[in-house]
């Protein structure tokens, strides 16, 4: 038996004390994860602010008009009840989510704060169009054109008043409340699956709420959003979709990657430690300060991590299908409540289209009848011949 007191306990030499004491030490400076996560949320909301800013103050703060046509009052009525039931709803999510929980613990729930960080990670609604448009809203929603052209980097060739508009009579409360609502009942069926079945693995529990958000994506876009002309898919893959060919044209892999939006979001949820924290705040107690900085700290981890669900599970992948994007659908192309002014009728754009170059913010486009139109004071490149070898 090692040397010990009278009692009988090991007694610790100084060399393992010593390294005891800097194991504490070292635990105390690492960086902790919920860091990292929260200086990735600090520095994503300086960047909405910056573009959100720079959207108010500039040109693209603009109604786009919705053109010469009109939805058909089947479009009408449905759009009109979608924002207010969701205007409606959300005074009664704030008090539920945010501010009754407040009152009685004294600090922001998880609930509260992911019903915040999705609101926020509606500034990523227009980055599915990043490299080429192939969704677009209905303009006939009032709208004040979108903050897409503000993002840094932006490709999609826009202008003041012609572009893909963000409706946020909808959208603001859509991607608060109504995704967390999405999230709760995600998760509600996540723990009915561990209860049947409770030897279930965490991967085969993943791929059956991947499958569940996939039916309810399908149920919310395919049967509701896109027949009511909220917003449609035109640049949609047609041998991937259902009712390809049609304004309403539902392309699989938005399921598939929507689904993966949602499932992300309701693992997070879901799958906390014994204190109920989620993968993004651990190491919270680590951080030091008032209540107030570690109050901040996890809520931007949280943020960031809700932000990272969407960008990596739909955005980065929607670039690659922008990219192969099958031409507009006559159907949408007649409609000139759902293309924005940026093509077709009335303009001297063609629609994308594969046999089409694809234009971009700082390039000329081929009109209608063929012809090159190249930027403002653009000359088109010229030749360099080959230098004679030396």
């Amino acid at each position: 038996m090692a040397e010990g007191d009278e009692s009988g306990r090991t007694a610790v030499g100084p060399d393992r004390a010593d390294r005891t004491a800097e194991g504490h030490q070292a635990s105390r400076t690492a960086v902790k994860p919920v860091t990292v996560w929260a200086v990735i949320g600090g520095a994503l909301l300086v960047l909405q602010l910056y573009v959100w800013i720079r959207w108010i103050t500039g040109p693209y703060f603009a109604r786009v008009p919705s053109g010469p046509d009109d939805p058909p009052l089947y479009m009408k009525i449905p759009l009109v009840a979608n924002a207010a039931i969701a205007w409606i709803g959300l005074p009664i999510a704030l008090w539920w989510f945010i501010i009754r929980p407040w009152r009685r613990d004294r600090r922001p729930s998880l609930d509260g704060i992911i019903m915040v960080s999705t609101g926020l990670m509606f500034f990523q609604d227009p980055l599915l169009n990043y490299l080429n448009t192939w969704c677009t809203y209905n303009t006939w929603m009032p709208n004040r054109g979108s903050w897409s052209s503000d993002i840094p980097g932006w490709v999609s060739p826009e202008v003041p008043g012609h572009q893909v508009v963000e409706p946020l009579l909808t959208n603001v409360p859509g991607y608060s409340f109504g995704n967390l609502l999405f999230l709760i009942l995600g998760c509600w069926v996540m723990r009915k699956i561990k209860a049947r079945w409770p030897g279930v693995s965490n991967l085969r529990l993943i791929g059956l709420i991947f499958g569940f958000n996939f039916v309810i994506d399908f149920i919310l876009e395919g049967l509701v959003f896109l027949p009511i002309g909220f917003y449609v898919y035109p640049g949609a893959i047609r041998s991937v979709s259902i009712n390809a060919g049609t304004y309403y044209q539902w392309p699989v892999y938005e399921g598939l990657m929507w689904g993966g939006v949602l499932t992300a979001l309701c693992c997070l949820r879901y799958f906390t430690d014994e204190r109920g924290r989620t993968i993004a705040e651990r190491g919270l107690e680590h951080v030091r300060g008032s209540v107030a900085k570690v109050e901040i700290t996890r809520a931007l981890a949280i943020f960031a991590a809700v932000s990272a669900c969407f960008f990596f599970c739909y955005n980065l992948p929607a670039q690659w299908v922008a990219m192969h994007a099958d031409p507009w659908p006559a159907d949408v192309q007649k409609r000139s409540y759902l293309n924005g002014g940026i093509c077709g009728d009335g303009t001297d754009a063609p629609c994308p289209n594969p046999v089409l170059p694809m234009p971009t913010k700082r390039s000329g486009h081929i009109t209608t009848d063929g012809h090159l139109v190249l930027p403002d004071g653009a000359h088109l490149p010229t030749t360099v011949p080959f230098a004679p070898s030396r």
